[in-house]
Protein backbone atom coordinates (compact mmCIF):
# COMPACT_ATOMS: atom_id res chain seq x y z
CA UNK A 1 0.00 0.00 0.00
CA UNK A 2 1.11 3.55 -0.66
CA UNK A 3 1.48 6.25 2.03
CA UNK A 4 -1.37 7.55 3.22
CA UNK A 5 -2.79 10.04 0.29
CA UNK A 6 -2.88 13.90 0.10
CA UNK A 7 -5.34 16.39 -1.39
CA UNK A 8 -7.79 16.03 -3.91
CA UNK A 9 -6.11 16.66 -7.73
CA UNK A 10 -9.11 15.15 -9.87
CA UNK A 11 -13.08 15.86 -8.66
CA UNK A 12 -15.74 14.33 -10.53
CA UNK A 13 -19.35 15.48 -9.91
CA UNK A 14 -22.46 14.62 -11.11
CA UNK A 15 -20.91 12.91 -14.07
CA UNK A 16 -24.11 11.75 -17.01
CA UNK A 17 -23.32 10.85 -20.49
CA UNK A 18 -25.18 8.92 -22.89
CA UNK A 19 -24.91 7.56 -25.91
CA UNK A 20 -28.53 7.96 -28.39
CA UNK A 21 -29.33 5.48 -30.60
CA UNK A 22 -31.66 4.51 -33.05
CA UNK A 23 -33.42 2.47 -30.40
CA UNK A 24 -33.26 5.11 -27.68
CA UNK A 25 -30.61 7.05 -25.35
CA UNK A 26 -28.12 4.63 -23.63
CA UNK A 27 -27.64 5.73 -20.37
CA UNK A 28 -23.92 4.98 -19.71
CA UNK A 29 -23.17 7.36 -16.56
CA UNK A 30 -25.69 8.22 -14.42
CA UNK A 31 -24.32 10.71 -11.45
CA UNK A 32 -21.07 9.43 -10.84
CA UNK A 33 -19.06 11.30 -8.04
CA UNK A 34 -15.45 10.54 -7.19
CA UNK A 35 -12.37 11.98 -6.04
CA UNK A 36 -8.88 11.16 -6.41
CA UNK A 37 -6.21 12.23 -3.96
CA UNK A 38 -2.69 12.83 -4.75
CA UNK A 39 0.03 9.80 -4.23
CA UNK A 40 -2.93 7.32 -4.00
CA UNK A 41 -4.77 4.78 -6.25
CA UNK A 42 -8.37 4.31 -6.82
CA UNK A 43 -10.21 1.57 -8.20
CA UNK A 44 -12.89 2.01 -10.55
CA UNK A 45 -14.49 -1.80 -10.48
CA UNK A 46 -17.65 -3.60 -11.80
CA UNK A 47 -18.91 -5.83 -14.27
CA UNK A 48 -18.01 -5.27 -18.02
CA UNK A 49 -20.57 -2.43 -19.13
CA UNK A 50 -20.80 -0.47 -15.89
CA UNK A 51 -19.80 2.39 -17.15
CA UNK A 52 -16.03 2.37 -16.13
CA UNK A 53 -14.35 2.83 -19.33
CA UNK A 54 -16.93 5.73 -20.38
CA UNK A 55 -16.07 7.50 -17.17
CA UNK A 56 -12.74 7.63 -18.18
CA UNK A 57 -12.74 8.66 -21.61
CA UNK A 58 -15.34 11.78 -20.59
CA UNK A 59 -13.07 13.14 -18.15
CA UNK A 60 -10.58 14.13 -21.20
CA UNK A 61 -13.32 14.62 -23.45
CA UNK A 62 -12.39 11.24 -25.64
CA UNK A 63 -16.36 10.39 -25.93
CA UNK A 64 -16.28 8.56 -29.32
CA UNK A 65 -19.50 9.36 -31.11
CA UNK A 66 -22.46 9.49 -30.52
CA UNK A 67 -21.71 9.90 -26.70
CA UNK A 68 -21.92 13.16 -25.12
CA UNK A 69 -21.57 14.63 -21.32
CA UNK A 70 -25.23 15.73 -20.31
CA UNK A 71 -24.16 17.05 -17.29
CA UNK A 72 -21.51 17.01 -14.42
CA UNK A 73 -17.98 18.63 -13.79
CA UNK A 74 -14.14 17.06 -13.84
CA UNK A 75 -12.37 19.65 -11.71
CA UNK A 76 -8.74 19.08 -12.40
CA UNK A 77 -6.50 21.39 -10.27
CA UNK A 78 -9.93 23.73 -9.22
CA UNK A 79 -10.70 24.30 -13.32
CA UNK A 80 -13.83 21.68 -15.35
CA UNK A 81 -12.24 20.38 -17.80
CA UNK A 82 -15.82 20.36 -19.13
CA UNK A 83 -15.01 24.00 -19.79
CA UNK A 84 -12.01 24.15 -21.61
CA UNK A 85 -11.68 24.34 -25.12
CA UNK A 86 -10.25 21.91 -27.31
CA UNK A 87 -6.70 23.50 -27.48
CA UNK A 88 -6.53 23.66 -23.84
CA UNK A 89 -7.91 20.55 -23.24
CA UNK A 90 -5.23 19.02 -25.44
CA UNK A 91 -2.11 20.79 -23.57
CA UNK A 92 -3.97 18.68 -20.06
CA UNK A 93 -3.70 15.80 -21.93
CA UNK A 94 -0.73 13.49 -21.74
CA UNK A 95 1.18 15.81 -19.43
CA UNK A 96 -0.93 16.70 -16.84
CA UNK A 97 -3.20 13.61 -17.56
CA UNK A 98 -2.00 10.75 -18.58
CA UNK A 99 -4.24 7.77 -20.26
CA UNK A 100 -3.41 4.11 -20.89
CA UNK A 101 -6.33 2.92 -23.35
CA UNK A 102 -7.86 -0.82 -22.83
CA UNK A 103 -6.91 -1.47 -26.65
CA UNK A 104 -3.35 -0.56 -27.62
CA UNK A 105 -4.27 -1.36 -31.62
CA UNK A 106 -7.13 1.43 -31.77
CA UNK A 107 -4.53 3.69 -30.16
CA UNK A 108 -1.14 3.57 -31.69
CA UNK A 109 -1.00 4.59 -35.46
CA UNK A 110 -0.18 1.68 -38.37
CA UNK A 111 1.32 4.02 -40.84
CA UNK A 112 4.17 5.37 -38.20
CA UNK A 113 6.68 3.79 -36.61
CA UNK A 114 6.80 2.53 -33.05
CA UNK A 115 9.53 5.14 -32.47
CA UNK A 116 8.36 8.39 -34.43
CA UNK A 117 5.00 8.01 -32.47
CA UNK A 118 6.72 8.14 -29.07
CA UNK A 119 8.67 10.89 -30.48
CA UNK A 120 6.02 12.95 -31.29
CA UNK A 121 4.43 12.62 -27.66
CA UNK A 122 7.53 13.80 -26.43
CA UNK A 123 8.30 16.91 -28.43
CA UNK A 124 4.71 17.72 -28.31
CA UNK A 125 4.91 18.46 -24.58
CA UNK A 126 8.58 19.29 -24.29
CA UNK A 127 11.08 21.17 -25.96
CA UNK A 128 13.14 18.64 -26.99
CA UNK A 129 15.20 18.00 -30.30
CA UNK A 130 14.40 14.81 -32.30
CA UNK A 131 17.95 13.22 -31.27
CA UNK A 132 17.12 14.16 -27.71
CA UNK A 133 13.30 12.61 -28.13
CA UNK A 134 14.62 9.17 -29.65
CA UNK A 135 16.98 8.68 -27.11
CA UNK A 136 14.23 9.57 -24.61
CA UNK A 137 12.32 6.94 -26.14
CA UNK A 138 15.04 4.34 -26.14
CA UNK A 139 14.97 4.63 -22.66
CA UNK A 140 11.51 4.85 -22.03
CA UNK A 141 11.06 1.17 -24.00
CA UNK A 142 14.03 -0.20 -22.08
CA UNK A 143 12.65 0.44 -18.48
CA UNK A 144 9.32 -1.17 -19.81
CA UNK A 145 11.60 -4.86 -20.26
CA UNK A 146 11.24 -4.45 -23.89
CA UNK A 147 13.51 -6.44 -25.71
CA UNK A 148 16.33 -4.65 -28.48
CA UNK A 149 13.94 -1.07 -27.91
CA UNK A 150 16.71 0.14 -30.55
CA UNK A 151 15.42 -2.31 -32.88
CA UNK A 152 11.52 -1.97 -31.55
CA UNK A 153 11.70 1.71 -32.52
CA UNK A 154 11.76 1.07 -36.12
CA UNK A 155 9.47 -1.02 -36.53
CA UNK A 156 5.13 -0.81 -37.38
CA UNK A 157 2.60 -2.00 -34.50
CA UNK A 158 1.83 -4.77 -36.81
CA UNK A 159 5.16 -6.24 -36.17
CA UNK A 160 4.16 -6.51 -32.36
CA UNK A 161 2.58 -8.30 -29.77
CA UNK A 162 -0.86 -7.58 -28.02
CA UNK A 163 1.46 -7.04 -24.78
CA UNK A 164 4.28 -5.26 -26.41
CA UNK A 165 1.85 -2.94 -27.44
CA UNK A 166 0.37 -2.12 -24.07
CA UNK A 167 3.83 -1.94 -22.65
CA UNK A 168 4.87 0.59 -25.31
CA UNK A 169 0.97 2.94 -23.92
CA UNK A 170 2.26 2.61 -20.62
CA UNK A 171 6.40 3.84 -21.65
CA UNK A 172 4.24 7.20 -23.74
CA UNK A 173 2.46 7.87 -20.76
CA UNK A 174 4.84 6.86 -17.49
CA UNK A 175 7.83 9.07 -19.91
CA UNK A 176 5.51 12.35 -18.96
CA UNK A 177 5.06 11.74 -15.48
CA UNK A 178 1.25 13.19 -15.46
CA UNK A 179 0.07 14.25 -12.09
CA UNK A 180 -3.04 11.95 -12.96
CA UNK A 181 -2.71 8.60 -14.60
CA UNK A 182 -5.91 6.84 -16.21
CA UNK A 183 -4.92 3.07 -16.78
CA UNK A 184 -7.87 1.35 -18.34
CA UNK A 185 -7.10 -2.36 -17.82
CA UNK A 186 -3.33 -1.63 -18.20
CA UNK A 187 -2.38 -5.48 -17.71
CA UNK A 188 -4.95 -7.35 -19.46
CA UNK A 189 -3.04 -8.22 -22.18
CA UNK A 190 0.51 -9.80 -20.21
CA UNK A 191 1.36 -12.60 -18.87
CA UNK A 192 1.87 -12.98 -15.22
CA UNK A 193 5.87 -11.86 -15.27
CA UNK A 194 5.06 -9.01 -17.17
CA UNK A 195 2.05 -8.06 -15.30
CA UNK A 196 4.20 -7.98 -12.64
CA UNK A 197 6.47 -5.60 -13.58
CA UNK A 198 4.31 -3.08 -15.30
CA UNK A 199 2.85 -2.59 -11.80
CA UNK A 200 5.82 -2.19 -10.45
CA UNK A 201 6.02 0.16 -13.18
CA UNK A 202 3.17 2.26 -12.17
CA UNK A 203 3.85 1.85 -8.32
CA UNK A 204 7.33 3.67 -9.49
CA UNK A 205 5.55 6.64 -10.87
CA UNK A 206 3.30 7.38 -8.05
CA UNK A 207 5.94 6.84 -5.39
CA UNK A 208 8.44 9.05 -7.30
CA UNK A 209 6.17 11.88 -8.57
CA UNK A 210 3.57 11.95 -6.57
CA UNK A 211 1.06 10.27 -9.31
CA UNK A 212 -2.93 10.23 -9.21
CA UNK A 213 -3.38 6.82 -10.42
CA UNK A 214 -7.05 5.85 -11.61
CA UNK A 215 -7.06 2.35 -12.03
CA UNK A 216 -9.69 0.58 -14.15
CA UNK A 217 -9.29 -2.88 -14.01
CA UNK A 218 -11.74 -6.48 -13.18
CA UNK A 219 -8.70 -8.18 -11.96
CA UNK A 220 -9.74 -8.36 -7.84
CA UNK A 221 -6.30 -9.23 -7.30
CA UNK A 222 -4.29 -6.34 -8.79
CA UNK A 223 -7.30 -4.14 -6.53
CA UNK A 224 -5.76 -5.93 -3.63
CA UNK A 225 -2.16 -5.30 -4.32
CA UNK A 226 -2.82 -1.81 -6.06
CA UNK A 227 -5.15 -0.11 -4.90
CA UNK A 228 -5.84 2.36 -1.93
CA UNK A 229 -9.21 2.94 -2.31
CA UNK A 230 -12.25 1.43 -4.42
CA UNK A 231 -15.20 2.72 -6.36
CA UNK A 232 -17.27 -0.10 -7.17
CA UNK A 233 -19.73 0.51 -10.05
CA UNK A 234 -22.81 -1.17 -11.17
CA UNK A 235 -25.34 0.41 -13.92
CA UNK A 236 -23.10 3.57 -14.50
CA UNK A 237 -23.47 4.60 -10.95
CA UNK A 238 -21.07 4.47 -8.03
CA UNK A 239 -22.95 1.77 -5.61
CA UNK A 240 -19.66 1.55 -2.86
CA UNK A 241 -16.70 3.65 -2.64
CA UNK A 242 -14.60 2.84 0.54
CA UNK A 243 -10.72 1.81 1.50
CA UNK A 244 -9.30 -1.37 -0.16
CA UNK A 245 -9.21 -3.26 3.10
CA UNK A 246 -12.66 -2.61 4.63
CA UNK A 247 -14.31 -3.26 0.69
CA UNK A 248 -12.74 -6.93 0.89
CA UNK A 249 -13.32 -8.05 4.52
CA UNK A 250 -16.60 -6.21 5.01
CA UNK A 251 -17.83 -5.45 1.93
CA UNK A 252 -21.83 -3.57 2.42
CA UNK A 253 -23.61 -3.16 -0.70
CA UNK A 254 -25.16 -7.00 -1.92
CA UNK A 255 -23.46 -6.50 -5.00
CA UNK A 256 -20.30 -5.33 -3.81
CA UNK A 257 -20.63 -8.89 -1.66
CA UNK A 258 -21.53 -10.51 -4.99
CA UNK A 259 -18.54 -9.85 -6.71
CA UNK A 260 -16.21 -10.71 -4.26
CA UNK A 261 -18.28 -14.12 -3.98
CA UNK A 262 -17.40 -14.94 -7.40
CA UNK A 263 -14.00 -14.67 -7.05
CA UNK A 264 -11.61 -17.88 -6.66
CA UNK A 265 -10.25 -18.30 -3.04
CA UNK A 266 -7.31 -20.66 -1.37
CA UNK A 267 -9.61 -20.70 1.94
CA UNK A 268 -12.03 -22.14 -0.40
CA UNK A 269 -10.93 -24.92 -2.01
CA UNK A 270 -13.64 -27.26 -2.82
CA UNK A 271 -16.61 -24.97 -2.79
CA UNK A 272 -18.68 -24.16 -5.81
CA UNK A 273 -18.07 -20.49 -6.87
CA UNK A 274 -20.99 -18.27 -6.26
CA UNK A 275 -21.82 -16.66 -9.50
CA UNK A 276 -24.34 -13.10 -9.47
CA UNK A 277 -27.78 -14.86 -10.53
CA UNK A 278 -29.51 -12.63 -13.39
CA UNK A 279 -28.43 -10.60 -16.00
CA UNK A 280 -27.33 -6.61 -15.75
CA UNK A 281 -30.11 -4.22 -16.47
CA UNK A 282 -30.84 -2.83 -19.87
CA UNK A 283 -28.91 0.71 -20.25
CA UNK A 284 -31.43 1.93 -22.71
CA UNK A 285 -34.67 1.14 -19.96
CA UNK A 286 -33.29 1.80 -16.64
CA UNK A 287 -35.56 2.05 -14.22
CA UNK A 288 -36.12 4.64 -11.36
CA UNK A 289 -35.95 2.10 -8.42
CA UNK A 290 -32.44 0.13 -7.73
CA UNK A 291 -31.34 -0.90 -11.15
CA UNK A 292 -29.87 -4.21 -9.08
CA UNK A 293 -33.39 -5.16 -7.80
CA UNK A 294 -33.73 -8.26 -9.79
CA UNK A 295 -30.67 -9.81 -8.80
CA UNK A 296 -29.88 -8.47 -5.50
CA UNK A 297 -30.76 -11.00 -2.35
CA UNK A 298 -31.26 -7.99 0.38
CA UNK A 299 -34.29 -6.22 -1.54
CA UNK A 300 -36.96 -5.26 0.31
CA UNK A 301 -40.45 -3.36 -0.02
CA UNK A 302 -38.74 -0.23 0.28
CA UNK A 303 -36.22 -0.87 -2.52
CA UNK A 304 -39.00 -1.66 -4.76
CA UNK A 305 -41.02 1.39 -3.99
CA UNK A 306 -38.44 4.48 -3.72
CA UNK A 307 -36.44 6.07 -6.22
CA UNK A 308 -32.66 4.94 -7.00
CA UNK A 309 -30.64 5.36 -3.21
CA UNK A 310 -28.14 8.00 -3.05
CA UNK A 311 -24.17 7.27 -2.05
CA UNK A 312 -24.28 8.39 0.95
CA UNK A 313 -21.64 8.11 3.40
CA UNK A 314 -22.18 5.39 6.05
CA UNK A 315 -19.62 5.55 8.44
CA UNK A 316 -15.74 7.49 8.49
CA UNK A 317 -14.58 6.26 4.77
CA UNK A 318 -16.97 4.18 3.73
CA UNK A 319 -20.23 5.22 0.51
CA UNK A 320 -22.97 2.99 0.29
CA UNK A 321 -25.94 3.54 -1.93
CA UNK A 322 -28.25 0.97 -0.44
CA UNK A 323 -31.37 1.00 1.20
CA UNK A 324 -30.60 -2.48 3.20
CA UNK A 325 -26.47 -3.07 3.19
CA UNK A 326 -25.29 -5.83 4.23
CA UNK A 327 -24.57 -5.80 8.46
CA UNK A 328 -21.83 -7.64 10.24
CA UNK A 329 -23.33 -7.09 13.91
Amino acid sequence: MASPPGKGVLHVEDLRVIFPIKEGIVKAVNGVNFSLKEDSILALVGESGSGKSVTALSILGLLPYPGRVLEGKVLFNGVDLMTLKPEFLRKVRGKEIGIVFQDPMASLNPTLSIGAQVEEVLQAHYDVSRQEARQWAYELLTRMGLPDAARLLNQYTFQLSGGMRQRIMLAIALGLRPKVLIADEPTSNLDTTLQAAMLEQIKILQREHGTAILLITHDMGVVAQMADEVAVMYAGSIVEHSDTKRIFQRPAHPYTWGLLQSLPRLDSIGNRLRALRGRPPDMLNLPDECPFIPRCFKATSQCRMSPKPALLLREEGRKVACFNEISYE
